[in-house]
């Protein structure tokens, strides 16, 4: 998840008692203000502040956001309920991620991170004695073994998944905190554990944990609850008694007085709550949009402004996702014909006006994009699961095929037909059918209504085919619980890509997560081909060995089509009314949005 530039590892050195640790007093640990994956962190201790802020950066102002749907709930770390946005304000983790910079953590709650980098079975944070949570309760080594053991007996399916290579969460001292860990050879999970928010043990030892509820929360970050209005409006506002507001993981972060989100039905009101100023900033996923309406007086004038943010992350997969548990999609045959009906060069040309690129790999736009054929290396990683796997994996790597672009794209459709007569599905009486006769009908489950344009065309070539596909549009709450309960045959999804992949694939793709409601594997994918190149992503101790294994990894995930996939672009598309300062440099992996600080608006009291 989900960070970092890698170069030789160069951290200091110490020796701790056997007493404290049950190691010979023999053994090197590390003792360091942050943690990395492989290589040194690229801030020194005692440093300033992170590079792509503003340290001086006034406080004050304000900024608004939006948000779709609805909300009912907030306690976002459960598989209940639909959780407002901006929760994570609320509370600190144990370490701080830079933008800039993939695969290091540095400490915000932990003062110290105590570990052996030849030995990944455990971690040791520790704490600031002054971290505070809002209502002036210490924070201790308690509150993270709390955490942690509620995450794992009472949180969403994901941190069960995410954490299942916990051994035990020990308090050590007051300010000391110990993770244990199954294996030594997981080198993520030091750091992962770090980047959850830390729950306090005394607010919720009278309240029941895992159900929905709109009682404000106790945290100990930067903003608290303010304001809400349920399920249409929430505000938080900056703490002045934020324990944290000076560390220099912080500096020059969380600037505004206050932060809200404002609820809309869908993309398009949204977008016209834009234009009449009820939010400031707005990151548009449409290009149609972006192409051709952003000429409303408030641009024309200057007071929006459009920019184009350049960022270095891996694009993530987004596609049409099969529920691979449903008959026709458990037939890898059928799922790669089906494929073969969107035409992206024809959308991209009538729809999208020509903006973006075909994603062909689940790490696009970066080094862990599968090419052409197997190394010798990732051959290796292969040949034991040859009788499990696609004959494609061991060939170039699978991309989608081009069209002509004419909307029609008959050289493909005939394709598609010869997979489905393969898989048993012939057209009969104005109908695809099976031996039984069945025709094919599919579901497409959709929460926003600016899809149905990019789903009309599929539908359109599915029924040349003679396969029946409806379209059902959802509302948020709905569509999340369908989606919890793996109730559809396609949908939308965007799987997130890192630079540094690690423990979440087992939640995306591992087999144990496939019939776990909630889970992230919504496509519902069971191989333990999968399973072992995801330990082997987990263990590996040099990016090299990581490489390879992500490539064989993206090779396997392509070579299956679980999903139809479609486009992405190496750029933030924003449009901001012009009531901010923004750093000089932005962030290499990151929006920075939490760097931004209030420059004014001389009507700031009708614009509230």
């Amino acid at each position: 998840m989900w960070h970092g530039v890698f170069i030789r590892l160069a951290m200091r050195c110490c020796f701790l008692a056997m007493g404290l640790f049950g190691m010979s007093a023999q053994a090197a640990v590390q003792h360091s203000h942050a943690i990395t994956l492989r290589g040194a962190p690229a801030l020194a201790e005692g440093f300033r502040h992170f590079n792509s802020v503003n340290p001086d950066a006034p406080k004050g102002g304000r900024l608004r956001l939006d948000a779709l749907g609805t909300f009912d709930s907030l306690n976002g770390f459960i598989n209940k309920g639909v959780a407002a946005e901006g929760l994570n304000r609320l509370y600190d983790s144990l370490t701080a991620g830079s933008e800039d910079e993939f695969g290091t953590r540095y400490g915000l709650l932990a003062k110290r991170i105590i570990r052996d980098p030849n030995d990944a079975s455990w971690v040791i944070y520790e704490l600031r004695p002054e971290a505070r949570f809002s209502d002036g309760h210490p924070l201790r080594a308690e509150d993270v073994v709390f955490t942690f053991e509620t995450l794992l007996s009472e949180g969403a399916p994901a941190y069960k998944a995410y954490f299942a290579d916990i051994a035990s969460v020990t308090a050590l001292s007051p300010l000391r905190v110990k993770f244990r860990f199954k294996h030594k050879t997981n080198r993520e999970l030091p750091m992962t554990v770090g980047e959850i928010g830390i729950l306090p043990k005394h607010y919720w030892a009278t309240r029941e944990f895992n159900r929905t509820s709109l009682e404000v929360p106790i945290g100990s970050g930067p903003y608290v609850i303010s304001d809400i209005d349920p399920g249409r409006r929430i505000s938080y506002a900056r703490n002045p008694d934020y324990w944290a507001r000076d560390l220099n993981v912080n500096r020059g972060r969380y600037n505004f007085d206050q932060i809200s989100y404002q609820y809309y039905r869908d993309g398009s009101v949204a977008f016209e709550g834009f234009k009449a100023n009820q939010y400031d900033v707005r990151e548009e996923n449409k290009a149609k949009t972006w192409a051709t309406e952003y000429n409303f007086p408030a641009v024309t004038d200057g007071r929006v402004i459009l920019q184009r943010q350049r960022h270095e992350n891996p694009a993530p997969m987004q596609g049409f996702a099969f529920n691979t548990r449903r008959t026709p999609l458990n037939d890898l045959a059928v799922r790669e014909a089906l494929s073969l009906a969107f035409d992206f060069e024809w959308a991209n040309r009538a729809l999208f006006f020509g903006a973006y690129t075909r994603t062909t790999s689940f790490y696009a736009n970066s080094d862990l994009a599968a090419q052409g054929v197997p190394s010798k290396a990732e051959l290796a990683l292969l040949k034991p699961w040859r009788k499990q796997l696609p004959a494609a994996a061991f060939g170039p790597a699978v991309t989608p095929a081009k069209s002509a672009g004419d909307g029609y794209d008959r050289a493909n459709l005939l394709r598609a037909q010869a997979l489905l007569k393969q898989a048993g599905w012939h057209y009969r009486d104005g109908a695809l059918r099976d031996v039984a006769g069945t025709p094919m009908r599919l579901e497409m489950l959709l929460v926003q209504p600016e899809f149905e344009r990019i789903v009309q065309p599929l539908r359109r070539n599915l029924a040349r085919l003679g396969i029946d596909l409806s379209i059902r549009l959802l509302d948020v709450a709905q569509y999340i619980e369908r989606l919890r309960q793996f109730d559809f045959d396609l949908t939308v999804t965007g799987v997130p890509a890192s630079l540094s992949p690690g423990n979440e694939l087992w939640s995306y793709w591992g087999s144990q997560s496939a019939d776990t409601p909630g889970s992230g594997n919504l496509v519902g994918l069971k191989s333990p081909a999968v399973d072992a190149l995801i330990a082997r992503i987990t263990q590996a101790k040099s990016r090299d060995t990581l490489v390879t294994s992500v490539h064989a990894l993206d090779r396997v995930l392509r070579a299956q089509w679980l999903l139809i996939p479609q486009f992405h672009i190496p750029f933030f598309r924003i449009a901001r009314w012009d009531f901010f300062g923004l750093p000089n440099d932005p962030p290499r992996y990151g929006l920075g949005l939490d760097s931004w600080w209030w420059k004014g608006s001389p009507n700031i009291a009708q614009e509230r």
